[in-house]
């Protein structure tokens, strides 16, 4: 039997964590209250003490529903797409074999495709040639070696942000280990066989979601992420370190914070930032088979929707 997994995309501020209380929480007056384990698919919040620039679900929200892949990372280690596909298979089973539904939710577009369709084959990595792009970029940065990328892989650097250092030097490595871009490797255009997939895509009028995100950032510095930040560069943070690449971190390394107007450029600069990664999350989710795109803009309608399309999992579970 394949296994069933529900899938739920949608970029920050959107109302995942939400709909998936109202939904499975043990606090629920849904049908499917209690029945589902979630498993986060956002590629920052997998780093422990960057908890308020991710917006982390609370420790009662966490207690509400069970929580996978958040907190098990130091914000010094790299975590990528491939760690997220085997950690997220390991514990599809293991929840179904729990006898609960898993839930694969979160932001992460990049992250939630492979997961769908399945990693695309690339070659493995050279050690050497590794070293040496490394040594490249901590000399003359992440912004050259992006330009580097634009020239030779166009198609793959319109996919990945500026500062993705991890994911620059990887397509730069595939580049100059075959010849060929990254973005020509085959990827998968079919749901892997091995679950059967509910897939909801959640969507908001952009004027909505756009100002959803400021509000959500201005949250976050009255919940206390200067201090947070602060704490984390007293103990040795810095720029280049794979957590620290997240927005509402990275741009704390970009100025002078206690400059006049410091925080308020701070401020803006991770609003702009969030709008202008949520409208890019979309691009990775574009072409998925049989997904199910519901308006998040009602949200008794959207409960109602989304409960309407769990109910292929149900009976598999039946």
């Amino acid at each position: 039997m394949r296994i069933p997994v529900i899938v739920v995309f949608a970029p920050t501020a959107t109302g995942k964590t939400a709909l998936a209380l109202t939904v499975f929480g043990r606090g629920s007056h849904s049908f499917f209250k209690d029945k589902a384990e979630l498993i986060s698919a956002d590629s920052m919040q997998v780093y422990r003490k960057l908890d308020i620039g991710t917006a982390k679900p609370s420790f009662e929200e966490r207690q509400e529903l069970v929580h996978h892949l958040i907190d098990i990372r130091d914000y010094t280690e790299q975590y990528n797409a491939a760690d997220f596909v085997s950690d997220a298979d390991l514990l599809c089973r293991e929840i179904w074999e729990r006898g609960k539904i898993p839930v694969v939710a979160g932001g992460t577009g990049f992250y939630i495709r492979n997961f769908l369709l399945g990693l695309p084959e690339t070659p493995e990595s050279d050690e050497t040639l590794r070293e040496e792009l490394k040594s490249r970029c901590r000399e003359k940065g992440a912004e050259f070696m992006y330009r580097e990328l634009l020239r030779v892989d166009s198609e793959s650097a319109a996919k990945i942000h500026i500062h993705d250092e991890y994911r620059i030097l990887r397509a730069l490595e595939v580049f100059y280990l075959t010849g060929k871009p990254r973005s020509s490797f085959s990827v998968s255009n079919t749901l892997r066989t091995e679950y059967d997939f509910t897939t909801v895509i959640l969507q908001r009028d952009r004027n909505v979601l756009y100002r959803r995100i400021d509000e959500r950032v201005e949250q976050m510095f009255s919940l206390g992420l200067e201090k947070e930040v602060r704490a984390l560069m007293a103990e040795g943070a810095c720029a280049d370190m794979p957590g620290m690449k997240a927005i509402g971190y990275r741009e704390w390394f970009s100025g002078d914070m206690d400059s006049s107007g410091g925080i308020e450029r701070i401020k803006g600069e991770i609003q702009h930032s969030s709008r202008k990664y949520a409208k890019k999350q979309y691009t990775f989710i574009q072409g998925i088979p049989g997904a199910h795109f519901l308006s998040a803009d009602d949200e008794t309608a959207l409960v109602r929707d989304f409960e309407e399309c769990l109910y292929r999992s149900l009976k598999i579970m039946q």
